[in-house]
């Protein structure tokens, strides 16, 4: 096992669409997500994306804590997922602003849209099929790492570029409280600076 590094923004790696894993029982494969799981737990994140420690393949790791769900109302705990090709389907056009920050975008933090209710597909590590709903939390942090698929970072997806800042500014936002935390570090903030939430 291996703590990876992280990419951070501006590598191209984090700019393009990655690719489809072909075989999810492949022994590189289990290398990879035993790996990831390493250095998502040593950033204390909450997802982590393959493109993130430079590995362009569709495959993320996440999860909501039991102590993150009760900061939130009506959200359950989410045990550790490993999703490899998800396809997302928004349930809802209803979305919701939520503070986000990344370990690929380090020292930030923003304000940004998602879908409140969506539904993932996807493959997990045994080739088992996964076929969730998700709300809240979890639906952030599934859109979140699932962008870094496709080579898009949160600061994309921000209709308010006023609300990107450092996150030891956010004391001066009114009632950001524990929303300021990382995906990454939260949702799981990106390791490593080449190899995090907030969600990762």
């Amino acid at each position: 096992m291996a703590i990876l590094k992280i990419a951070r923004m501006g590598h191209p790696v984090l700019r393009h669409r990655a690719q489809e894993v072909e075989n999810p029982a492949a022994p590189a494969i289990r290398n990879l997500i035993r790996d990831m799981l390493e250095t998502m737990e040593d950033a204390d994140g909450a997802g982590l994306a393959a493109p993130q420690v430079h590995v362009p393949l569709r495959l993320v790791i996440f999860h909501v804590p039991p102590d993150r769900a009760e900061d939130e109302d009506d959200e359950t705990p989410v045990p550790l997922t490993v999703l490899m090709n998800p396809v997302i389907e928004p349930l809802t056009g209803e979305t919701e602003m939520g503070w986000e920050g990344c370990l690929s975008v380090p020292g930030l933090i923003g304000s940004v849209p998602r879908f409140t209710r969506i539904r993932y597909r996807g493959v997990g590590p045994d080739g088992s099929a996964i076929d969730r709903t998700a709300e809240g939390f979890h639906a952030r942090v599934v859109q979140h790492e699932c962008d870094h698929l496709d080579g898009i970072l949160y600061p994309q997806r921000m209709t308010d570029l006023s609300l990107l800042m450092f996150r030891d500014q956010m004391r001066y936002q009114p009632g950001a409280g524990a929303q300021g935390e990382d995906l990454g570090e939260d949702l799981g903030e990106d390791l490593g600076e080449e190899a995090d939430e907030e969600v990762a």
